[in-house]
């Protein structure tokens, strides 16, 4: 029996899942989720299914000119912050933040608002926002669990809803050669107001920190950090030197923004005459960020010496600590791929491509809700956001060529359920550099953020299904952002009767 093309396709992703949250090990789990598909893809044949493992497990994933740019962006990443650390930005930004963050609320709000401004990439914003906000957070006893959600949740969320991000360039190349009668670009603004999960996300941000309330195993983890223990790895103590100013954290920071975004624009071909918004809907992340990322790098090295808070030796010793850092974050990213690869050639697209088909003949309204589900469903199996609505968008546009007015909000559906399901999975990419970002272990960050993560989701849900009759973005946000408070409310009133 063939298990390409069926149900089969995403039980390696589930094995994966499934182990992971059991044993807590990531390693493991995901090498037994690899297996288990190399065994499928090589009818249990013990010779075929090593081959399979490594020809097109692991080799592809390692060979992928996408995948090396990306490998290449974070250990530059992880050279940026060693320098920084060596320099003592890092130390000397956590005695600026001390005396001008005063509270935990606020540490929460700065890390959002930071999150928020890097929304050109998910990758660049989760790796950026870790290592500036880590001494400001830590100083205020936030725990890492939430630093890593605070990260997560405004990675790929905010990514989805700017025009100006490599996501909106993924989206809209998906987009463009379908027969909609508008641009890729143009698709993908039309959609944002239906994008309820996105949008809800920045809102539960919100009102969750400003009513201080917590839930979950992350209400545990916040009350460990409040008596000391903010759940860090370790390894990642400021360096107290003299003469270092917050400066020194600052503009190598703002040098990186600034590259990174030059670097998207240059690959897109902003310098050949291309717009502003063609130049991103045509650039390549993962050449445009290691491009911008090593030219910041060496201008860091400069300046840093140039300021005499950092030796030269020093220096050069950062290139192999920043790459030592990055190490578990690059493991656990090959194997993720290399699970991708294997629910890829299993068929995973054919099955949930006949799913989505099946669901489209029935209740017609109901179907936004349904596509977020499917989105959602297939993203947390592959860890993939974008495989996820690579799959689904040239599926799910001709069901609503009769019906403009459920076109945009179907595709929102598709997206929303995309970045939803990649919020949450462990194998997905981002998810593990979120992890990285905070420095904490990755299985304690989707533990405590599954809870925050499903409760928007719940909303977002509501939201499609009245979408799907109201057709109003206006209206289901305002449901959506009462339903998060009214549910928050609820929590709080029981938490203060078991206290």
């Amino acid at each position: 029996m063939s298990m390409v093309g069926t149900f089969w396709a995403l039980v390696p992703p589930i094995v994966a899942i499934v182990l992971a949250l059991i044993t807590k090990e990531t390693y493991s789990s995901l090498f037994i989720g690899i297996v288990v598909g190399a065994l499928f893809l090589g009818g249990f044949n013990p010779v075929a299914s090593l081959n399979t493992l490594l020809e097109d497990g692991f080799l592809a994933a390692l060979a992928d000119n996408w995948n090396a740019g990306i490998f290449m962006f974070l250990v530059l990443l992880g050279i940026m912050v060693a320098l920084i650390n060596a320099a003592g930005g890092s130390a000397a930004f956590g005695r600026w933040a001390v005396k001008h963050v005063h509270t935990r609320t606020g540490a929460i709000l700065a890390t959002f608002l930071l999150g928020v401004l890097i929304f050109v990439d998910d990758y660049f914003n989760c790796l950026t926002v870790g290592s500036v906000m880590r001494p400001v957070t830590d100083s205020h006893k936030v725990s890492r669990v939430k630093l890593a959600w605070l990260i997560d949740a405004t990675a790929a969320p905010i990514c989805m809803i700017a025009p100006v991000s490599s996501w909106a360039a993924a989206v809209s190349a998906t987009a463009q050669d379908l027969d909609t009668g508008i641009s890729g670009i143009q698709l993908f603004v039309q959609a944002i107001p239906f994008n309820f999960y996105s949008l809800l996300t920045i809102a539960f941000i919100i009102i969750i920190t400003v009513m201080g309330v917590d839930y979950g195993p992350m209400a545990a983890a916040e009350m460990k950090a409040l008596a000391g223990d903010v759940g860090s790895l370790g390894n990642d103590e400021e360096t107290e030197v003299e003469g270092a100013t917050i400066w020194d954290m600052l503009i190598p920071v703002i040098v990186l923004i600034i590259c990174c975004i030059c670097g998207m624009m240059y690959v897109g071909g902003f310098w050949s005459g291309e717009s502003l918004v063609d130049s991103f809907a045509n650039t390549d992340a993962s050449v445009g960020l290691p491009w911008g990322c090593i030219i910041a790098v060496i201008i860091t090295f400069i300046y840093l010496i140039c300021r005499r808070v950092i030796t030269f030796k020093n220096a050069c010793a950062c290139i192999s600590k920043g790459f030592v850092a990055m190490v578990p974050a690059l493991l656990i990213l090959t194997f993720a791929l290399t699970l991708k690869n294997m629910t890829s050639a299993l068929g995973a697209a054919d099955y949930v491509a006949g799913l989505v088909e099946g669901a489209a003949a029935g209740l017609f309204s109901m179907l936004p809700a349904i596509i977020f589900l499917i989105a959602l469903g297939l993203a947390f199996a592959t860890g993939t956001s974008w495989g996820t609505f690579g799959i689904l968008i040239p599926i799910v546009l001709p069901v609503f060529t009769n019906n403009p007015d459920l076109l945009m909000i179907g595709i929102s559906a598709c997206l929303a359920g995309a970045v939803c399901g990649d919020h949450i999975s462990p194998i997905s990419d981002t998810t593990i550099m979120a992890s990285a970002g905070a420095n904490v272990n990755h299985i304690s960050h989707v533990e405590t953020q599954l809870p925050y993560a499903l409760t928007v989701a719940a909303v977002s849900f509501v939201c499609f299904i009245l979408a799907g009759f109201v057709r109003n973005a206006v209206i289901c946000l305002a449901v959506g952002i009462a339903l998060i408070v009214a549910i928050l409310f609820v929590i709080r009133s029981r938490q203060a009767k078991n206290a």
